[in-house]
């Protein structure tokens, strides 16, 4: 591990907290209006669940100008809970919010987990529960659900099982959850759910790997862990949380830097285990822990048209760009739809009168939805753009980060199509969509093995070495 990069004052509260069995980590910005809520949730959970372990609260905060360190401090303290919950814990519970210190000048939720993570490993905490500090679902048991797959049952890693409204977590339905569960064969439904129980071997790992690229220092993180879990050969299970109801996201206007950190590392690690997955040949479940509730997650709008306007727009600047990363079927059929994207865009735009600016429309999500309804764009294409722009990742030029900035419009593209084929559907049925995609995924992976297999040996041509065959396929055991 590298040098700390904890501060004196950070330096000085653990010395005070000494150690912990279990801790509770919420990374923040700016949320003064919700981490109160987390926060007593955090509490009561361990208090109620954990009453025999040391438990701390950390918030590892970026500074936030609106408080949110002081509602942290401020919340009912932990003798309030004991008393409404009628249980007296072996040790009193201790909270504590810092300001975390930036990665090479980079912040983000990234950099405000390397310091939780620091934080644990220094007070050797046996489980480490990270959960949102926008939260307006969590309930204390979700702290149980977290750290109890860890403290009872043997496991280094739980990942959230959460229910989401069908136009909720799109980064997650189109790219991390089909290519996390074909790469490495494990399906695990939230790899970037953004709540997760981390044993303390576990923790050490992370720190042990020092990785921190300044996509992993923001919203990178997320997938960062669940892969380094995967590949290290970490035991790894889910556990149900029910809905998922925090800060909501309109994947056109707000997605964009996330969908880049985040895609940018998965490519990255693609790029940095191919022995992990190249021979891995289908997928299975991972263990699932906790009651399935039945719950209905709030609903979402979505600016379609505001997607189709993007991934047209794109298309007029991108085109050159795309035809270096693209193979060239797969290039001429995505410049197609974007074209297709932009004339029924135009179409609605007269339907429903709207003029000027796309995103100031008051239609709703159906009525956009209905007025572009012939658009598709199909789970095939979008499985052989992503594996294309994973081959373009192994010698990405002129950047990685050029490589996956000229994806957004096609992502875009992609989830229009998602929203459009789902209107008037429920979100379980929208759900096998997201599966159907998945599947799709597995299917084409020997074309990726293959494009993966054509590289190596371009590459060896180059420095003038024998080319080595590339396995294409694994037992069944070994998938396992």
């Amino acid at each position: 591990m590298s040098q700390t990069t904890l501060t004196p004052a950070i330096r000085d509260e653990i010395a005070r907290l000494g150690q912990a069995d279990i801790m509770v980590g919420i990374p923040s910005f700016k949320n003064a209006a919700t981490i109160g809520y987390v926060v007593r949730a955090a509490q009561a959970g361990l208090v109620q669940y954990f009453p025999d372990l040391r438990p701390v609260v950390v918030n590892s905060d970026a500074g936030s100008p609106d408080g949110t360190g002081r509602v942290v401090v401020e919340t009912e303290p932990p003798d309030y809970i004991e008393q409404i919950l009628l249980v007296r814990p072996t040790s009193k519970l201790q909270r504590v919010s810092l300001t975390y210190p930036e990665i090479d000048d980079v912040g983000g939720k990234g950099a405000a987990l390397r310091t939780i993570f620091e934080i644990a490993d220094a007070l050797k905490v046996q489980a480490l529960v990270v959960v949102d500090s926008d939260l307006r679902s969590i309930v204390p048991e979700w702290i149980e659900l977290l750290a109890g797959p860890i403290l009872k049952g043997g496991y280094d890693f739980v990942a959230p099982l959460y229910a989401r409204y069908k136009y909720d977590g799109t980064i997650t339905n189109t790219v991390t959850y089909p290519l996390t569960r074909t790469l490495y064969g494990h399906r695990i439904r939230q790899p970037i759910g953004g709540d997760f129980g981390v044993s303390g071997d576990l923790v050490k790992h992370y720190l042990e790997l020092d990785d921190w690229t300044p996509d992993i220092s923001r919203f990178g993180i997320d997938i960062w862990m669940t892969t380094s879990a995967l590949t290290a050969g970490f035991a790894v299970c889910q556990t149900r949380l029910g809905a998922k109801i925090h800060d909501p996201k309109d994947p056109g206007s707000d997605l964009g830097p996330m969908f880049r950190q985040v895609v940018g590392t998965i490519m990255r690690l693609a790029n940095r285990y191919p022995d992990q997955w190249l021979t891995i040949k289908g997928s299975h479940d991972v263990p699932a822990y906790g009651f399935e509730r039945i719950i209905e997650p709030p609903p979402l709008e979505v600016n379609t048209l505001r997607l189709l306007s993007e991934f047209n727009a794109g298309s007029l600047t991108l085109a050159e760009t795309w035809g270096r990363m693209l193979a060239p079927e797969t290039v001429e059929t995505v410049l197609e739809l974007a074209v297709e994207a932009g004339r029924l865009e135009d179409a609605a735009r007269t339907k429903l009168g709207i003029g000027g600016d796309v995103g100031s429309t008051t239609a709703t999500t159906l009525e956009m939805a209905d007025a572009v309804a012939t658009f598709h764009f199909p789970d095939d294409l979008w499985a052989r753009v992503v594996y294309d722009m994973i081959i373009a990742a192994r010698d990405p030029k002129p950047s990685l980060e050029t490589i996956v900035a000229s994806l957004v419009p096609i992502y875009f593209g992609r989830v229009a199509s998602f929203i459009i084929e789902n209107r008037s559907v429920t979100t379980d049925q929208a759900e096998e969509r997201v599966e159907r995609q998945a599947r799709e995924f597995e299917l084409l992976k020997p074309y990726l093995v293959a494009r993966w297999a054509e590289a190596e040996v371009a590459k060896a041509v180059d420095e003038g070495a024998v080319p080595q065959p590339v396995a294409t396929h694994a037992t069944d055991e070994a998938a396992r």
